[in-house]
């Protein structure tokens, strides 16, 4: 056998025993299901006869010779055949060929339209997915056809001289038979957390929502709720009907407040209420508060995450601050500054303090003017101050003066754009 073969080149390929008795043609390759970086065959598939079909299996020791046709060095007396087709935990045919996979390196949703082999010391490998245009074209047996056409009036093509082959190590199968996840090993996670959430948002966008839930439950926990915080609001809704209220309430609990809350505004209530008694009493408190104010007040807009410090904090104090937050869910470039009530008394910024004598008071390097939205100022007033005084956080402050939370320009921006799709959506 040559080193390298495709899968569309054995499938179907006659198969004799040593005394040149038809065995039956290839149907599929059994692999072994293994934290191997290319998993290796464990055994062909064959089936012989039309309308009273038997299969059995052939493992590689008993293979003499692959060419036109493959032979074996075994008679019929030592194959077992069966009346019931061979449903092995992973093969190319069944959980490869045809699914789609996640292209680690360019970080996009494919499907494999052929598979790329390869032949080492009598041991058969998987190397490659062929996720090319030639791949289904060789699996259609119109190469020789197709390849004139093209050389005949595009010689230049690179159809002729470039094959789309993606390395198995780079690629991770979604689903296998829509049921459970083909690998779930350190390996992959690992090659998954190093592509962006917002990238995997992406490509979990094309998905339906098997594949779906496929690809989001090989990610960490954590990884888990930075793509889904950066989900689109229809794919959040998607995935929470198909989670279990205990993981769909363990994600609500741990992504920023007022995106836990638009999501939570779109569900039906009997669904909120499920899911909020999953979380912890001081979370469900929280969101309900938020879930009190209508979308399109500061109070609806706001998030409850934000950092803040005493009224006798120094400069050295906001520094360390930001330091112990760098994972935190909320704005980390806005500080507040609060008295004992957690009334406002100041607002500054990592720009304005960083520069700073640490030994400094903070209040020093607060903004000159307080500016500040209550809860039920409206969206547009919200827009119009961030744009006025062209800040990315405005705090949210009670009739009071007590800090209640904070909105970012990305959220405003965020309902605005929604608000005028709903408007004007009919009139495109």
């Amino acid at each position: 056998m040559k080193l390298f073969t495709y899968l569309s080149e054995l499938l179907g390929r006659k198969v004799y025993f040593e005394n040149k008795q038809y065995a039956g043609k290839v149907c599929d390759i059994s692999m072994r299901l293994n934290e191997a970086v290319f998993p290796m065959a464990e055994y062909f598939i064959i089936q012989k006869g039309v309308f009273k079909k038997q299969y059995a299996k052939i493992y590689l020791n008993v293979i003499k010779r692959v060419g036109y046709r493959i032979k074996l060095n075994i008679d019929r007396s030592k194959m077992e055949y069966s009346k019931d087709s061979i449903r092995p935990e992973f093969s190319l045919c069944f959980d490869i060929l045809d699914q789609q996979v996640v292209d680690m390196n360019d970080q996009k949703v494919v499907r494999v339209n052929d598979v790329h082999l390869m032949m080492v010391d009598r041991q058969l490998y998987l190397a490659h997915v062929d996720v090319g245009l030639r791949g289904l074209i060789r699996r259609l047996e119109w190469t020789g056809f197709v390849d004139f056409i093209v050389k005949l009036f595009a010689p230049e093509a690179k159809y002729l001289k470039q094959e789309e082959l993606i390395s198995w190590k780079n690629t991770h199968v979604l689903t296998l038979g829509r049921t459970k996840n083909v690998i779930r090993s350190d390996i992959v996670r690992n090659r998954l957390a190093k592509i962006p959430a917002a990238e995997l948002a992406d490509i979990m966008e094309d998905l339906d929502v098997f594949d779906k839930l496929s690809l989001f439950k090989t990610f960490s926990v954590d990884l888990q709720r930075k793509v889904f915080a950066d989900m689109a609001i229809q794919e959040k809704e998607e995935l929470v009907d198909h989670l279990g209220d205990r993981e769909a309430g363990d994600l609500l609990e741990n992504i920023p407040a007022d995106e836990a809350t638009d999501l939570l505004h779109n569900l039906p209530k009997e669904k909120t209420k499920q899911l909020m008694r999953f979380m912890h009493s001081k979370t469900s408190k929280k969101l309900r508060m938020l879930l009190g104010y209508a979308q399109d007040t500061a109070g609806g807009l706001m998030t409850t995450e934000y950092l803040y410090l005493g009224a006798d904090a120094l400069v050295k104090d906001a520094i360390q601050k930001i330091k112990d937050n760098v994972d935190y869910p909320g704005n980390l470039f806005h500080i507040y500054i609060v008295d004992e009530k957690h009334a406002l008394k100041g607002i500054t910024s990592l720009r304005h303090f960083i520069n700073k004598d640490p030994s400094r008071p903070l209040m020093e390097a607060c903004y000159p003017s307080d500016v500040f939205v209550r809860l039920d100022d409206g969206m547009e007033e919200v827009a119009l101050l961030l744009e006025k005084y062209k800040f990315s956080s405005i705090p949210v402050l009670d009739e009071d003066g007590i800090l209640q939370g904070a909105i970012t320009s990305d959220d405003v921006m965020e309902e605005l754009i929604t608000l005028t799709w709903k408007k004007y959506k009919d009139q495109i």
